[in-house]
């Protein structure tokens, strides 16, 4: 089976500040003729902040959700921006602390059904605290997490957050060492 779609008609429906979004009439591999809305999305970074078996991560109000979410420090990506760096900028900013060892992880793709979101995902090593840059639009807490209770907190269900979870994921080789 020929697993392609062939995009007929494209037109964007919403352009906003974080996400534009467009429908497209699509061609599929067995004939038939469908819609796809897609949105789209820079992208991001998550960053896995990690010292002395203890994780940084943040607390912080998440408006879609209409409630507080733990999650590990991310941040979107701005035009033309590289992962690396936005992953530096990202740990300051929400953490105050700069790390002296960074290794990627990998990256996803959040919701592929219907986003094409990519998140780059980092581990960041030899910590130092300098100082936060919090965004003016952007209330959160830093917080050092033991991290045996970052995975008890995703089994519970206090942590929920995919993104997190994925890095969490994708960095077990690292913290079971």
């Amino acid at each position: 089976m020929k697993f392609e779609e062939k995009t007929l008609k494209s037109e964007y429906v919403y352009n906003g500040k974080v996400l534009d979004i467009k429908r497209d009439e699509v061609l599929i591999s067995n004939g038939h003729k469908s819609v796809r809305e897609v949105v789209e999305h820079s992208g991001g970074v998550v960053i896995l902040a990690v010292q002395n078996d203890e994780v940084l991560t943040v607390e912080q109000f998440r408006y879609p959700l209409k409630k507080t979410s733990i999650e590990l420090p991310a941040g979107k990506l701005e035009k033309n921006e590289n992962p690396d760096d936005a992953a530096k900028r990202e740990l300051q900013e929400e953490t105050g602390y700069i790390a002296n060892k960074w290794d990627s992880l990998g990256y996803i793709y959040t919701t592929p059904g219907f986003c094409d979101e990519k998140l780059y995902l980092y581990l960041a090593q030899d910590l130092e605290f300098v100082k936060e840059k919090p965004d003016e639009d952007e209330i959160l807490q830093a917080k050092k997490t033991p991290i045996k209770d970052i995975y008890n907190m995703i089994h519970s269900g206090m942590i929920n957050d995919s993104k997190t979870i994925c890095t969490i994921f994708r960095a077990g080789k690292y913290l079971n060492d």
